[in-house]
C-alpha cells in the first residue's frame, strides 16, 4: 500500500512539473512575440483621399518636407537655386529663405529641437540651422551621398538613393547603425524623401507614385501607399517627392518637386500586396 501511495504521489509531482514547464514555455512564447517586432511579410496596399490642395512654388524643386509647431519648412535643389525656406500652407508664399551656397545641392531636411538640419546631394555636407532665424549654427559630414533625411526621436535617419537606411547620433552625426530595406526578399532602392510617423519610416521612391511604410527596426516594407494619378508630372524631374506630417493634428502632406499643388491626404488600407 505504501509502494502505491509513492508510485501515485511520484506520479502527481511529475504532471505538476510538467505543467510547470509547459506554462512557462507558453509564457516565454507571449512575452517574446509583445518585445519582439514581428511583420507578416506580406506589405498592405493603401489607396489615397485628397482631403485639401494648397498651392506649391512650381519653382520649389522640393527635396526635403517637414511640418512641426503649425510651420511648414521645405529644402529645395539645385546648384544655383537650392534653398531653406518656411511657407505658409494656406496660399504657399515663402515666409522666410536663406538660399544654399551655389556649390551645394540641397537635400533632406528635418528638425531636431531648435534646429533644421539639412543635407546636400554629392557635396557630402550637411548644415544645421536655427528654426527662427535660419543662421547657421553648423555643420557636418557623411561618407555617402545625401538624399532624404529625418528624425525618430533618437536618432537621424538617413537615406542615400540605395536601399539602406543610416542611423545618425543627432549630437555627433556621427553613423551609429543601417538597416537594409526590402519587400519579401527583394531590396527596395532609391529610397528618397523620408518622413518618420507614428513608429514607422515613409519613403518616397525616386521616380515612382508610390510611398514605401517601413519598419525602422527590420528595414522590411509593411505597406505601399499607391499614389498613382495624383499629379501628372509633366517630365522625368518633376516627381513625386515630399512627405510631410503634422503630429498635433495627424495630417499627411504629400508634394512633388516643382509641383503646382500639395496635397493633405488620407490613406486607407485596400488589400495585401
Amino acid at each position: 500500500m505504501f509502494l502505491v501511495f509513492m508510485r501515485r504521489a511520484t506520479l502527481a509531482a511529475l504532471l505538476v512539473l510538467a505543467s510547470i514547464l509547459v506554462a512557462g514555455a507558453v509564457w516565454l512564447v507571449l512575452l517574446n512575440s509583445m518585445q519582439a517586432p514581428t511583420d507578416s511579410g506580406v506589405a498592405t496596399i493603401y489607396t489615397y483621399h485628397v482631403v485639401n490642395t494648397y498651392p506649391h512654388d512650381t519653382s520649389a524643386f522640393t527635396e526635403g518636407l517637414v511640418f512641426t509647431n503649425g510651420s511648414l519648412y521645405e529644402s529645395t535643389g539645385e546648384y544655383g537655386s537650392s534653398s531653406l525656406r518656411r511657407v505658409n500652407l494656406e496660399d504657399g508664399a515663402v515666409q522666410q529663405k536663406v538660399s544654399v551656397p551655389s556649390q551645394y545641392f540641397g537635400e533632406g531636411l528635418t528638425t531636431v529641437n531648435n534646429s533644421l538640419i539639412q543635407l546636400t546631394w554629392q557635396e557630402k555636407t550637411g548644415f544645421i540651422y536655427n528654426k527662427q532665424t535660419f543662421a547657421q549654427k553648423g555643420n557636418f559630414t557623411y561618407s555617402t551621398q545625401g538624399w532624404g533625411l529625418t528624425y525618430n526621436d533618437s536618432e537621424l535617419v538617413m537615406s542615400d538613393g540605395s536601399s539602406n537606411l543610416y542611423f545618425l547620433n543627432p549630437v555627433t552625426y556621427q553613423k551609429v547603425g543601417q538597416v537594409s530595406v526590402h519587400d519579401g526578399n527583394a531590396p527596395i532602392t532609391n529610397l528618397n524623401e523620408l518622413e518618420y510617423i507614428n513608429g514607422s519610416i515613409y519613403a518616397n521612391i525616386w521616380q515612382q507614385q508610390k510611398i514605401a511604410i517601413i519598419n525602422p527596426k527590420t528595414g522590411a516594407v509593411t505597406g505601399w501607399i499607391d499614389l498613382t494619378g495624383i499629379y501628372q508630372p509633366k517630365g522625368t524631374t518633376d516627381v513625386l517627392n515630399g512627405i510631410a506630417y503634422d503630429q498635433q493634428t495627424s495630417r499627411l502632406y504629400v508634394t512633388g518637386k516643382d509641383w503646382p499643388y500639395l496635397y493633405q491626404i488620407t490613406i486607407t488600407p485596400t488589400k495585401l500586396g
